[in-house]
């Protein structure tokens, strides 16, 4: 009998990729986009004015470098990817995350003697309250690379409930991109597409939240059935056999945790009370931005009070309890950070390598053993980064062979002689195409929108329904580009190769594609508030 064919291992998919983008720099020619009386305009290499400086070159034993300038382009996420994976395994050394399953297990079975609750079904109304959170995270303010470290959680919870990692990762990584494409108040993709198409900031946003809820309705669905099809079935779910890692990181039993406070996790809880009791004097009052609204409080002073009480009764009961208490208030200082200080990567990963370090001083280890936990995890997630820097790769040809202006060029010269339907229809395959070159929402609209926002008007559709193309086709394909760096990292985290990722996920981008441009035609054909 045949054996099914060997699939190729990831880094062996990223490499080809990078080979095939090598290729494209020998067909198409280079150019580049330049600032002309206040706009963009295409020129070819050889139109370039003299004072321009453009270097490309076809590519060829550039391949090589390009495994190298990968890591040195993405090595804040790598880093990041790094951090977080020691710091955890330093946490991971206290059972406190087994500890909160248990407890959130136990939990969720005194639920189910209610007759409403137990009919809807317990572990579906806990999925959707969790993906519900993280979509609105990534509609508000662009949830993206925060996922990979929320991953580390609640992959662990959805193998306890009897689902796999894929569904881990939709809880939290499909969630938030969903609300990343359908985004409601998203300063890093709305804001700057629509700062640059020149219309008010956040306009459109009835029509927009109503995309949003039919995207998550769609996502949600789709997630919630695969899961139920894996729970009856766990030998259904093609990462079966790679979730052997995490189930026997789970195998931990209850009664051999050993419940106990150590003198040294009332020295963390002081410390950490003094380090908050200082930065409340600092910063008294925090403002947090929710696209252009934003409002203050006193977060810090609020929260040190809240976290000296509640840190005082879960020592009294077990340091496992106080760990998962920093845990909660690193997430809240995570979404705080963000919305109110624009923390990004190197700040969100600082601030998980003081929960580490807090968790192995509270759990009384010396500072030796942290520092092996430490190595140890960083070992373990290791693949997860080495795949980063690759990826990175792709997006290094590309850009040193001097052809992605040119593509995007020739994309958007197609658009000229089509209705307004089609020509939105197009705009929309186009971001979508442009996406997988270039995954950065904010850098794809400040290349594309100056380009796309004049040519909307030429064509009658309205600059708002431009707008929304690019969010859409920024959004959904985020989910399945290899050039993705927190995709990949996601992935890696979770420990899903790539080719099953995407067995799994292109029918939900079929239909989100497909989703996406239905939401368009309303865009073209109904007079919406702010279209």
């Amino acid at each position: 009998m045949a054996g099914s064919a060997k699939v190729p291992h990831t880094y062996v998919i990223v490499f080809s990729i990078i080979l095939i983008a090598a290729a494209l720099t020998w067909f198409i020619p280079p150019g580049k986009y330049i600032p002309v009386d206040g706009t963009l305009v295409f020129k070819y290499k050889n139109e370039l004015p003299a004072d321009v400086t453009f270097k490309s070159q076809p590519q060829t034993w550039q391949v090589f470098a390009a495994l190298f300038k990968g890591f040195v382009k993405q090595s804040n996420i790598i880093i990041f990817i790094l951090m977080i994976g020691g710091a955890f395994w330093i946490m991971n050394q206290s059972k406190a995350i087994d500890v909160g399953i248990f407890s959130f297990l136990r939990f969720a079975r005194r639920l189910e003697h209610n007759r409403i609750i137990s009919r809807l079904g317990v572990n579906n109304i806990i999925m959707l309250l969790i993906m519900t959170m993280f979509s609105m995270f990534g509609a508000i303010f662009g949830m993206s690379e925060e996922t990979i470290a929320f991953a580390i959680i609640l992959i662990p919870l959805a193998i306890s409930m009897g689902y796999d990692s894929i569904v881990g990762v939709g809880l939290v990584y499909v969630a938030a991109h969903l609300g990343f494409a359908g985004a409601i108040l998203n300063p890093f993709t709305i804001g700057i597409a629509q700062g640059l198409a020149e219309i008010p900031l956040f306009s459109g946003i009835e029509y927009r939240i109503l995309c949003w809820l039919i995207i998550n309705a769609l996502g949600f669905w789709f997630i919630l059935r695969y899961a139920k099809k894996v729970k009856r079935n766990p030998l259904a779910s093609p990462v079966y056999e790679e979730d052997e890692y995490w189930r026997k990181h789970l195998e931990v039993n209850q009664d051999e945790v050993e419940y106990h406070t150590p003198r040294s996790a009332w020295w963390a809880w002081g410390a950490i009370v003094s380090a908050l009791a200082v930065f409340s004097w600092f910063y008294p009052s925090t403002t947090l931005k929710l696209g252009d609204m934003s409002f203050s409080f006193n977060l810090l002073p609020i929260s040190t009070i809240v976290f000296a009480v509640a840190g005082f009764f879960s020592l009294r009961k077990s340091v496992h309890y106080f760990i998962l208490l920093m845990l909660t208030y690193t997430i809240i200082f995570l979404i705080a950070g963000v919305m109110g200080y624009d923390w990004y990567v190197m700040e969100i990963a600082t601030l998980f390598m003081a929960l580490g370090i807090a968790s192995g001083i509270a759990t009384g280890m010396n500072a030796d053993t942290i520092a092996r936990s430490f190595v140890d995890g960083v070992k373990d997630i290791l693949s997860a980064a080495v795949v980063v820097g690759l990826a990175g790769g792709i997006i290094v040809i590309l850009e040193d062979g001097g052809i992605i202006d040119t593509i995007l060029y020739g994309l958007s010269q197609s658009m000229s002689n089509f209705g307004q339907i089609a020509s939105v229809g197009v705009m929309y395959l186009i971001q979508t195409f442009i996406n997988i070159i270039i995954p950065s929402g904010s850098a794809k609209a400040a290349i594309t929108m100056p380009i796309m926002a004049p040519f909307s008007d030429l064509i009658g559709v309205s600059r708002q329904a431009t707008v929304m193309a690019f969010q859409f086709g920024d959004g959904f394909t985020n989910m399945i580009t290899p050039t993705s760096g927190v995709l990949i990292a996601v992935l890696g985290v979770a420990r899903i190769p790539y080719q099953k990722w995407v067995k799994w996920v292109w029918p939900l981008i079929l239909m989100l594609i497909i989703l996406g441009f239905l939401l368009l035609i309303p865009t073209v054909t109904l007079k919406l508030n702010g279209f």
